[in-house]
This record gives structure tokens, C-alpha cells and sequence, in this order.
């Protein structure tokens, strides 16, 4: 997690904590970087497209996540198999996060502030 300060957002956990937001992220700065199509099936992407969207994958994942994918090459490779890891979550997360919907009531909290800051936990 060093040059922390250069990045755009936190690195991907390897205890995958803020995957889903982490990926977001990426499809965000990427599209943004007119790289997205980097890490799509069957993309054209140039040399130096897959380069610099590679750079900016690495540069956003734990570090043991980068020693494991060391070998790997390719950001469109890097990016299946960091979903093929976690893309589990969402059918773990959603059924907790409308559990949790279910179970929210205003009166449980001192605050509007603490209700609203559970809530949007809930949400995102």
C-alpha cells in the first residue's frame, strides 16, 4: 500500500472488504481514461492501452493480491481473475443488505446522523 498519496481511490482489499466499490471505481476511472474497453472481452485495445490500464490495476490492489498475480500479463486476465475470486460477494452481500433493509426502524437510532449513516452503509 505504498504511494498511497498517488492513488485515485483505496486499494482493492485482499480480505475483499470494498471489492464491490472497488470495482466501480475502476470501470469509473478507466471509462474516464477512455481505457475501459481494456478489460472487456474481445477489445482492440493498443499496446500501450493495455499497458496503462494494467499500471493503474496493479497500482490499485493489495499488495499480496499483486505478488499472487505476478505472472499475469494482461489487464483484461488481471481484471477476470480478480472477478472470478470475488464476484461471489454479491449473492453474500445483497441478502444481507435487505436483511439489514428490512430490519432498519428510526427509533433504534440516538441520532438522524447515525440513521443516516447506517442506511446508506445498507445502500452502498
Amino acid at each position: 500500500m505504498e504511494n498511497i498519496e498517488n492513488q485515485k481511490f483505496f486499494a482493492l482489499d485482499i480480505s475483499r472488504k470494498n471489492y464491490l466499490s472497488w470495482v466501480l471505481d475502476v470501470k469509473l476511472h478507466l471509462s474516464a481514461k477512455k481505457l475501459r474497453h481494456t478489460i472487456e472481452e474481445e477489445n482492440v485495445a493498443t499496446y500501450e492501452g493495455r499497458a496503462t490500464a494494467f499500471i493503474f490495476l496493479r497500482h490499485h490492489i493489495d499488495d499480496g493480491l499483486k505478488y499472487e498475480y505476478l505472472t499475469v500479463e494482461n489487464p483484461l486476465e488481471l481484471w477476470q481473475n480478480l472477478n472470478d475470486r470475488f464476484e461471489h460477494l454479491k449473492a453474500i452481500v445483497l441478502p444481507k443488505a435487505l436483511s439489514d433493509w428490512s430490519q432498519l426502524r428510526f427509533q433504534d437510532f440516538k441520532t438522524v446522523s447515525e440513521y443516516n449513516s447506517t442506511l446508506f452503509k445498507i445502500v452502498s
